[in-house]
């Protein structure tokens, strides 16, 4: 088991390798959508790409959700497959998301053999999901809102 300090400096390590195997800029955040971003994500049991969309409108959230389950089909046969769909999806502090996601079990941050699987894992589904963005960002930005 590592302390705290020792799971820091490792996750850190992790990223820094990560950001030199892949040196590019990620769009994450910077999707021109309020709330609307891609995210990395990983533990010790898998590893995560994901499109989360945090809005306090729940409106505004399922409208920007809607637009991607209306986009799924073309999504998954284009872009990514085995996506998992959630419209309601509750993070640890209590709040209400919506969250589309693909994952890798069985590898973990604290296993640095893992490492490689997941920079490979993580450049080939968040450049796919970018991909999709791209072609698909002002259909997504276009909602109503009545």
């Amino acid at each position: 088991m590592y302390s705290r300090e020792e799971t820091q400096r490792l996750k850190r390590e992790f990223w820094v390798e990560f950001a030199q195997k892949y040196p590019r800029k990620w769009l994450l955040y910077d999707t021109k959508i309020k709330d609307f971003s891609f995210k990395f994500y990983v533990d010790n049991k898998k590893a995560q790409v994901l499109i989360d969309i945090e809005h306090r409108s729940d409106e505004k959230r399922i409208a920007y959700f809607e637009k991607l389950v209306a986009l799924k089909n073309i999504l998954e046969e284009e872009f990514v497959k085995d996506l998992v769909f959630e419209k309601e999806y509750t993070l640890e502090s209590g709040k209400n998301i919506s969250r589309v996601w693909i994952e890798k079990l069985g590898v973990g941050v604290s296993n640095r053999k893992n490492w490689d699987q997941i920079f490979t894992f993580y450049n080939e589904k968040m450049s796919a999901l970018e991909d999709f963005y791209a072609d698909y960002d002002s259909f997504i930005k276009d909602i109503e809102i009545l």
